[in-house]
C-alpha cells in the first residue's frame, strides 16, 4: 500500500472511531463528540437568584456567604454575580464609554443581553478552582476563579484577575463561542487528535503539517473526537482537552444539574428561542409597521421614503422581523435619498446621487442644458451627504448621466452604459435589477467609444443559485454566502421563489464569503 493511501486509510479510520463515545468506567455514558447541548448551555432561565444562593447554600459552598466586587466596581454576593452574569449583561459594541465605565453608565448606554446558563457557571467555578465544594478556597483560586486568561503552561493575566471579572468574562466569553464561532479554532465536523485523552487536541491537517500525525495515530492511546454541536466546540476552544477538563463538564453537570437536559443529545423542545441574526444586506421591517430598513455593516438604516428604498430594492426582498430582532440592531445612518436624486446643498452645489457617490455639476447651466428642471432639485445638507463620496464632475459633454442600456445591434452584447464608461450586463439582469430598463440598439463602433468596464452585478440582499446546483446564496457585502442548510434560509424568513436563477460563470463573478448559520 502507498504512502498516501496509508494516509487516506488511517483519516477514515480516525472519523469512523471518532464517532463513538469513550469507554472507560465512570465514563461510559460521556460522548466526548457531543458534551453538552446547545440549548442547554445558552438556557440563561435554568435558575433564579434565590435559586442560585439556596444551592450554594445547600452545597456548604463558602460562595455562598462570599462578598467581593464585581465586574464593574459594584459589591455583589456570589449568587448575584453568577446571576447577573448570565441574565443582566451588557453589549456596548460600537459605544463611547469613559475611560471607568460604572454598571450604572453601562446600563444607560449599552443592550442589555444575556449569555449563558447559570448552572453552566457553577459548573465552571467547580471545574476550574473547586469552588463550590471547598470550604476554605485561596484568594488565588478566587481571583483565578474561572481560569479565563490563565493559558495553559502560562501566567494568568493580571487585567482579568478578581472572582466578578472571572465569571462575568467567563459568560461573555462562551457566548462569543457560540454566536461568532467561526473565529475560533474548534468546529462543528471537524476532527480533531491527540496522542491521549489527556493531551492537547489539533486538527488532522494540522498535525500532518506539523509531523505529529505519525506519532499521534499510532499511539497506543490514541484519542480523536468529531465535534457534533457548537456547544461541544465552544468546550473545547476553552479546554482543548478530553480528560479531565471536558469529561468533568459532564461529570458535574450530570451530578450538580441532573434534569438540565445536559445528558440528553437530542432534546425535543427548546429550551431557549434564539434571536435571528440578518446578514449584511438583509431588507427587514415588522409586520404591523411600515418602517423599512436596510441592514448594513451591522447597522440598520431606515428609509425615509418610499422612493429612496424602491430606487434600490425590491420588495420582495423585504424579510418580515420581530421589533426585538430589529431593535438589536445600533441605528445608522437614514437612507434619505433615492438613487439618481437630484440635490443641492446650501451652497448652491448640485449633485445627482448615484449608488455611494455624489457627482457634482459644472455649474447650474450645465444642468439645465442637460435637460433637468430645476424644480426637481432636492434640498440636502451637508451632513447629510457626508457618508457620499464625490465622484466623477458632470459636465456639458458627459453621455448617459443617469444611466442606459445599450445593445450591440450586431452581437446582441446588452451594456450599461454611465459615465463614459459600459459595463457588460448578463441578460438575468434585464429580468431583475433592470426590469424597469428600455434597450436600446447602438452599432459596434458607437459602443467602441466607450471604456470597458466590469461587469455589473446584483446587489447586495438578491438570492441566487445556479440551474444546475441547488445551493442558494445571499449577496452580502459583495461577496456570495451560501446558508448552510435549507433550515437557516426558512428561518430566516427568506422565500426560494425570489431566488434568482443564473448561470456559474455569472456566479464566480462573486468571491465565496461566509457560510450563513
Amino acid at each position: 500500500m502507498t504512502k498516501n493511501n496509508y494516509l487516506i486509510l488511517t483519516i477514515i479510520t480516525i472519523l469512523s472511531l471518532s464517532l463513538l463515545p469513550l469507554k472507560t468506567g465512570a465514563a461510559a455514558e460521556f460522548n466526548p463528540n457531543r458534551i453538552i447541548e446547545d440549548s442547554v448551555l445558552l438556557n440563561t432561565k435554568s435558575m433564579t437568584l434565590q435559586e442560585i444562593q439556596n444551592f450554594l447554600a445547600s452545597r456548604n459552598s463558602f460562595l455562598a456567604n462570599y462578598t467581593t466586587e464585581a465586574a464593574y466596581g459594584e459589591t455583589k454576593g456570589a449568587a448575584q454575580i453568577i446571576y447577573d452574569a448570565a441574565n443582566n449583561n451588557y453589549d456596548c459594541d460600537g459605544v463611547t464609554l469613559s475611560d471607568k465605565p460604572t454598571e450604572a453608565e453601562r446600563k444607560l448606554k449599552c443592550k442589555n443581553i444575556t449569555t449563558i446558563n447559570p448552572q453552566f457557571l457553577i459548573m465552571l467555578l467547580q471545574k476550574e478552582q473547586s469552588l463550590i465544594q471547598n470550604p476554605s478556597p485561596t484568594q488565588k483560586a478566587l481571583d483565578e476563579a474561572m481560569g479565563y486568561g490563565c493559558p495553559t503552561g502560562g501566567y494568568c493575566n493580571p487585567y482579568w484577575k478578581g472572582f466578578g471579572k472571572q465569571v462575568n468574562s467567563a459568560a461573555l466569553q462562551f457566548l462569543a463561542y457560540m454566536e461568532n464561532h467561526s473565529r475560533y479554532n474548534f468546529k462543528v465536523g471537524g476532527t480533531y487528535i491527540a496522542k491521549d485523552k489527556f493531551s492537547m487536541l489539533k486538527p488532522v491537517a494540522t498535525a500532518i503539517n506539523d509531523g505529529t500525525y505519525n506519532s499521534i495515530v499510532t499511539s497506543s492511546t490514541f484519542t480523536s473526537v468529531t465535534i457534533e454541536n457548537q456547544a461541544t466546540a465552544a468546550l473545547y476552544t476553552y479546554t482543548p482537552h478530553v480528560y479531565n477538563g471536558n469529561y468533568n463538564v459532564h461529570r458535574l453537570m450530570n451530578l450538580y444539574f441532573p434534569d438540565s437536559g445536559s445528558q440528553i443529545t437530542t432534546p425535543t423542545t427548546p429550551i431557549i428561542t434564539f434571536r435571528r441574526s440578518f446578514p449584511n444586506g438583509s431588507i427587514l421591517k415588522t409586520a404591523n409597521k411600515p418602517e423599512v430598513w436596510l441592514i448594513e455593516s451591522g447597522k440598520k438604516r431606515h428609509f425615509a421614503n418610499w422612493a429612496s428604498f424602491i430606487s434600490r430594492f425590491r420588495p420582495e426582498q423585504i424579510v418580515i422581523a420581530s421589533d426585538e430582532e430589529i431593535n438589536y440592531y445600533p441605528q445608522g445612518a437614514q437612507i434619505k435619498f433615492a438613487n439618481y436624486a437630484l440635490v443641492q446643498t446650501p451652497n448652491e452645489k448640485i449633485y445627482l446621487l448615484v449608488g455611494q457617490e455624489k457627482r457634482p455639476f459644472d455649474s447650474l447651466t450645465v444642468y439645465k442644458n442637460i435637460g433637468f428642471n430645476p424644480e426637481e432639485l432636492e434640498r440636502a445638507t451637508e451632513e447629510e451627504l457626508a457618508g457620499f463620496k464625490i465622484g466623477k464632475a458632470i459636465t456639458a459633454t458627459s453621455t448617459y448621466i443617469t444611466g442606459a442600456l445599450l445593445e450591440d445591434s450586431k452581437s446582441g452584447e446588452i451594456f450599461y452604459v454611465e459615465n463614459g464608461i459600459k459595463y457588460p450586463v448578463d441578460k438575468v439582469l434585464i429580468g431583475t435589477k433592470y426590469l424597469d430598463k428600455t434597450i436600446t440598439k447602438k452599432t459596434t463602433k458607437e459602443l467602441a467609444g466607450f471604456t470597458l468596464g466590469d461587469p455589473i452585478l446584483l446587489d447586495n440582499g438578491s438570492l441566487v443559485m445556479t440551474s444546475n446546483y441547488p445551493q442558494i446564496y445571499l449577496i452580502s457585502d459583495g461577496k456570495k454566502r451560501p446558508f448552510a442548510t435549507n433550515a437557516v434560509f426558512k428561518s430566516l424568513g427568506y422565500d426560494e421563489k425570489n431566488v434568482i436563477i443564473t448561470s456559474s460563470q455569472f456566479l464566480y463573478n462573486y468571491p465565496m464569503g461566509e457560510a450563513i448559520n
